[in-house]
C-alpha cells in the first residue's frame, strides 16, 4: 500500500511540476460567437476541477487553422489545449492542401463533450419563415441569385449551401466570414439574408425573433426548435452526421496529464448547471472518452471526405 501511495505521489508531483503555468484553452474563432462561449462556460469550471486558473486565448482566423498550428508549436505539457468543433480537426485537411497541421499526427484527443447541429437561418428583414418562403423571396428578388454567410471558408455550411443551392435550382453564393460573430452581426444588421451555421451561434437570436432558423441537420427535429424541419425531411439527405465539440492537446503530452484532464472535462459536463448552459444553446451534451472522440473524428472525416470528393471541390 505505501509503495502505490508512494508511486501516485511521484505521478501527481512530476505532473504538477510538468505545468509551469495557467491552462489556456485555444479557440479559433472571434469572442461572441457560440464556441468562445462554450470554451469560457468550461474553463470557468475546468479551474476549480484543476486547482489552476484555466483561461480562454482566442486565435481567430481561416477557419480554426492559426489556432491549430499554434497548439501544433505548444509544449506537450498540458498547459495548452485547443477546444475545437468538428470544422478545424476533420473538414479543414480534407479542404486544404497544406493546412500546417496534421491531427492524427500532431494532436491527442482529450475528451469530447458534445455533438451539435448546423441550420440555415435568414435574417429578420427577410418576409420568410420557413425553408420554401425563402427559396420563393429568393426568386423573387433577383432570378434565383442570392448570398449566404458562412462562418468559415470550404466549411460544411458552405458544403451545405451548394447543396440547397443545387437542390432548388438556384443560384446561391457563400461569402465566407472569420467566425459566426461577424456573421450573425451583418444577419442582424441585414446586410446578409442569411447564413448557415450551428445551432449554437443562432439560438439565442432565434429565440429572441432576430433571425429565423428554418432547417437544420440531423436524424430528428431539435428539442429547442420542435417547429424546425430537418434537410432531410425537406428532401435533401446526406447531412444526418452530426458534428462534434472536443478538447484536443500537442501529440506527446503524458497520458497521465491526458488523463488528469479529461477526467476534470468529465466531471464538469456532468455538472447540472453546465449541463443546461450547453444544452439551452443547442448541445446534445454528453461526455466522450479520448477513445470515443478519436473514433468519432476518423469516421465524420470518412463522412465528409465522400461528400466534398462527390461535389467536385478541388482543396486549395
Amino acid at each position: 500500500m505505501a509503495t502505490v501511495l508512494a508511486v501516485s505521489a511521484l505521478c501527481w508531483g512530476s505532473l504538477a511540476q510538468a505545468q509551469t503555468g495557467p491552462i489556456k484553452i485555444l479557440v479559433g474563432f472571434p469572442p461572441g460567437g457560440g464556441t468562445d462561449a462554450i470554451a469560457r462556460t468550461l474553463a470557468d469550471k475546468l479551474k476549480d476541477q484543476l486547482g489552476t486558473p484555466v483561461v480562454v486565448e482566442n486565435k481567430a482566423g481561416a477557419g480554426g487553422q492559426i489556432a491549430a498550428q499554434t497548439l501544433k508549436a505548444a509544449p506537450a505539457d498540458g498547459t495548452t489545449l485547443f477546444l475545437s468543433h468538428d470544422h478545424t480537426i476533420s473538414i479543414l485537411p480534407l479542404v486544404v492542401k497544406n493546412p500546417g497541421f496534421d491531427p492524427a499526427r500532431d494532436f491527442v484527443a482529450v475528451g469530447g463533450f458534445a455533438t451539435f447541429v448546423n441550420a440555415l437561418a435568414v435574417s429578420g428583414g427577410t418576409p420568410a419563415k420557413s425553408m420554401n418562403e425563402y427559396v420563393a423571396w429568393v426568386r423573387s428578388q433577383g432570378a434565383g441569385k442570392g448570398t449566404v454567410g458562412v462562418p468559415a471558408p470550404a466549411s460544411v455550411p458552405e458544403f451545405l449551401v451548394k447543396v440547397i443551392g443545387q437542390k432548388y435550382k438556384l443560384d446561391l453564393q457563400s461569402a465566407p466570414y472569420r467566425g459566426s460573430a461577424p456573421m450573425i452581426g451583418d444577419m442582424l444588421g441585414n446586410q446578409i439574408a442569411a447564413g448557415t451555421g450551428s445551432i449554437p451561434d443562432f439560438i439565442e437570436n432565434h429565440k429572441a425573433g432576430k433571425i429565423r432558423v428554418v432547417a437544420v441537420m440531423g436524424t430528428a427535429r431539435q428539442p429547442l426548435l420542435p417547429d424546425v424541419p430537418t434537410f432531410a425531411e425537406l428532401g435533401l439527405a446526406g447531412f444526418e452526421d452530426l458534428p462534434y465539440y472536443g478538447l484536443f492537446a500537442p501529440a506527446g503530452t503524458p497520458t497521465a496529464t491526458i488523463d488528469k484532464i479529461s477526467a476534470a472535462l468529465a466531471k464538469v459536463v456532468a455538472m447540472p448547471d453546465v449541463h443546461d448552459r450547453l444544452t439551452a444553446m443547442g448541445l446534445s451534451v454528453g461526455y466522450m472518452t479520448p477513445q470515443q472522440l478519436s473514433t468519432r473524428e476518423r469516421a465524420y472525416s470518412q463522412t465528409w471526405s465522400k461528400i466534398i470528393k462527390s461535389s467536385g471541390f478541388v482543396p486549395q
